[in-house]
């Protein structure tokens, strides 16, 4: 590697910016999740949307869609399931795999989420219109493509 320094301007570079915002919104997120007494994370509360778009998916396909390791997912999966939102069952077919279904206690608590969520998603969305919304939404899906088109 070379020893030849350079220099990186991280105030214009979209990075630093998505990050500082994810933060925020996880943030955010969290303190209304506990001001509503909600015994939830965002990341159960992502788990608990896929599930209830697709449920009994494969312990493995989740940690794809979810964008987690495996080992992670597998410690979420605990909690989860010590908090009764969710059930794993060894697959029919292989054995060494999981399949993951929510509980009635699950979908109780994704609903409750529901006007919590949309409360966060007002306070972000204050004074950006339409257009702006959809502009920023484009340019994200552009970062993302550019992530799947090129593996770092």
């Amino acid at each position: 590697m070379s020893s030849k320094t350079f220099e990186i301007d991280f105030e214009t570079s979209i990075g630093p910016w998505l990050g500082r915002t994810v933060k925020m919104v996880d943030y955010h997120l969290q303190e209304a999740f506990d001001r509503y007494g909600l015994d939830m994370t965002k990341e159960q509360m992502v788990i608990l949307k896929k599930l209830h778009e697709q449920d009994g998916i494969n312990q493995n396909e989740l940690a794809s869609l979810t964008y987690r390791d495996k080992s992670s997912l597998a410690r979420l999966i605990s909690k989860m399931e010590s908090k009764k939102y969710i059930r794993r069952i060894q697959s029919k077919e292989d054995k060494r795999n999981n399949e993951i279904f929510i509980t009635a206690v699950g979908s109780e608590i994704l609903a409750a989420t529901r006007p919590v969520i949309q409360e966060v998603i007002d306070v972000m969305e204050q004074g950006i219109n339409k257009e702006e919304k959809a502009l920023i939404i484009n340019t994200l899906k552009r970062v993302q493509n550019n992530f799947n088109l090129k593996s770092i």
